[in-house]
């Protein structure tokens, strides 16, 4: 299938202090897609949404293209909620469908917790958020690049293909930087620790939730998708909370678009 083509905008928020930039693309109801720590990539995954969907995918604070102080406006996990909230209402989008990833998964919740109304679906795709004493995450902030590769991708070769190789590193310092820059960027909420105390707001999300895992996830363990389903505080929601689905079996029928 061919690319989806897509657009860029770039926002003021935050009284002028931020100007993200957002990648959006497609045909359908809005979906707005939250990257993880590493930084947005549009690709084969957007495209695939972007066919039913309009996706929007901002960049994380300081991560767009000269913006790299923006990050500091944002003093801690409320401000950056708060910033996550004015984001959506400068896009205009109501009842949106969010979709997170990792840390962009950990932000997504919260919003969604926040803002109860104004997600009409939510997907969480292997979130950052929780912590469990018996199931660790690992320090990935303090990690080289081998051992980044080793814990976030179980296909070693695909690792490959998203990861710097060592002649990127030597030869495209500014590759290198930019990543760095991001992973540093999300650290600033994330750590030591990636919990800010989620669990106890989880009861305020009424969306219909629906959580993916990766099975073999050396990151973000799948026992915390089982025991997340299990608090009181899911089953306290006023909406179903959809089971997990480990790999990738079953979203793209959570995420059809409803027909009339």
């Amino acid at each position: 299938m061919n690319a989806v083509t897509r657009h860029e905008r770039t926002l003021s928020l935050w009284g002028k202090q931020i100007k993200p930039r957002v990648l959006f693309g497609g045909n359908g109801p809005p979906l707005i897609f939250l990257h993880g720590a590493g930084g947005l990539l549009w690709d084969d995954f957007l495209d695939a949404l972007a066919r039913k969907y309009t996706v929007y995918a901002p960049e994380f604070p300081g991560t767009s293209p000269g913006e790299y102080d923006a990050i500091k406006v944002l003093d801690d996990w409320h401000d950056l909620v708060v910033y996550y909230s004015e984001l959506i209402d400068e896009l205009g989008i109501k009842d949106a469908t969010l979709v997170g990833h990792s840390f962009g998964g950990m932000i997504a919740a919260e919003i969604a917790a926040a803002s109860p109304r104004s997600i009409a679906k939510l997907v969480l795709l292997s979130p950052l958020g929780l912590w469990r004493d018996d199931a660790p995450i690992p320090p990935w902030l303090s990690m080289n690049a081998a051992e980044m590769a080793e814990v976030f991708f179980y296909d070693q070769d695909v690792a490959k293909r998203f990861m710097l190789t060592p002649e990127a590193i030597a030869t495209q310092p500014d590759l290198v930087l930019a990543a760095t820059w991001a992973l540093a960027c999300a650290g600033k909420f994330t750590w030591p620790i990636p919990d800010r105390g989620l669990r106890d707001r989880l009861h305020r999300i009424s969306a219909p939730t629906l959580l993916v895992w990766g099975d073999k996830d050396k990151l973000v363990s799948p026992v915390y998708a089982y025991g997340a389903i299990k608090t009181s505080s899911f089953r306290r929601s006023t909406q179903p909370i959809s089971r997990p689905v480990l790999r990738t079996r079953g979203y793209r029928s959570f995420l059809r678009p409803a027909t009339h």
